[in-house]
C-alpha cells in the first residue's frame, strides 16, 4: 500500500517551505504547526511527516517539544515520522519516547551507517537520502558528501524504508523524478518514499505505478492549494485499485 504523507517543515516553529533547501529562500505558511497536523489526520491521513528545520541545519532540537506536541494531537488516528538533526541513538530514543512512530535519518546516517543499524534496535528507521544530481548531500543540503545515491542502499539493511528526494526539485512544483525514482525503487532493499516536485494529481498518479513505491511525501502543492490532502489520499486509493 502506497501512504500519503502530508509534510510540516518545521523553522523556527512556524511551518514553512523551503526552495531547494535554500535556509535563505523560505514561504511561511502558518504558525501552527499542530492544527496543521490535526487537519492532516482529519482528512484521513494516516501520516503526518515533520521535518525539523532548525535541527537539520543546527544540530540544536529546537522544535522537539512541537514535534512531541504533534505527536499527541493526531495520536490514535496519525503515525509521525519525522527527521531533521537525528544524529544519534540517544536522538531515536527521545523521539520513540515522545510517541513518533519513525524516525528519518539523513546526515548522520550517510557519515556514519552503523548508527542506523543502532537506532533501529529502538524505533523503526528511515534513511533519507537526499541528492543533487545523484550525489547524496548532507548538513541541511548545504554540502555533498561524495556518496551516489545508486550506491547507499547496500549501507543500510536495516532500513525500514528510503526517503529519496532530488534536491532540485524539492518546492519547485515542476514534477517529480519519476524517472529516477522508478531506478530507485528497482535496487533499494526497503520500499522507498518519494518526496520533492510533486505538484499535481497527475504527479501522485504517475508516482503510484512504480514498483516498490512505498509513500509519497506532498508539502507546498497542499499549502499553495493545488490538491487537498483528502484529494491525495482519493487518487491514490484509485490508482493501486486500478493496478490490482
Amino acid at each position: 500500500m502506497i501512504e500519503l504523507y502530508p509534510a510540516i517543515d518545521l523553522l523556527g516553529g512556524r511551518v514553512v517551505r523551503l526552495r531547494q533547501g535554500d535556509y535563505a529562500d523560505e514561504t511561511v505558511y502558518g504558525n501552527d504547526p499542530i492544527a496543521m497536523a490535526r487537519s492532516f489526520a482529519e482528512a484521513g491521513s494516516l501520516w503526518v511527516h515533520v521535518v525539523d528545520l532548525d535541527a537539520a541545519k543546527s544540530g540544536d532540537p529546537i522544535n522537539r517539544p512541537v514535534v512531541a506536541a504533534i505527536v499527541q494531537a493526531v495520536a490514535g488516528v496519525s503515525k509521525v515520522q519525522t527527521g531533521g538533526g537525528v544524529r544519534s541513538v540517544a536522538d531515536a530514543e527521545e523521539l520513540a519516547n515522545a510517541g513518533v512512530a519513525r524516525v528519518v535519518m539523513g546526515s548522520a546516517a550517510v557519515r556514519e551507517p552503523s548508527l542506523v543499524a543502532e537506532a533501529s534496535e529502538v524505533v523503526p528507521v528511515a534513511v533519507g537520502l537526499d541528492h543533487r544530481s545523484g550525489e547524496i548531500s548532507i548538513h541541511g543540503w548545504t554540502q555533498g558528501s561524495g556518496l551516489m545515491l545508486d550506491d547507499a542502499y547496500e549501507l543500510f539493511p536495516t532500513a525500514a524504508v528510503f526517503v529519496i528526494t532530488n534536491i532540485g526539485r524539492d518546492g519547485m512544483l515542476e514534477g517529480p523524478d519519476i524517472e529516477g525514482l522508478t531506478r530507485s525503487a528497482a535496487s533499494a532493499g526497503a520500499p522507498i518514499i518519494a518526496s520533492g516536485g510533486v505538484s499535481s494529481i497527475g504527479d501522485i498518479e504517475a508516482l503510484a505505478k512504480i514498483p516498490g513505491l512505498g509513500g509519497v511525501i506532498t508539502g507546498k502543492a497542499v499549502y499553495e492549494g493545488r490538491f487537498t490532502v483528502s484529494e491525495g489520499l482519493a487518487a491514490l486509493a484509485a490508482a493501486q485499485e486500478a493496478q490490482s
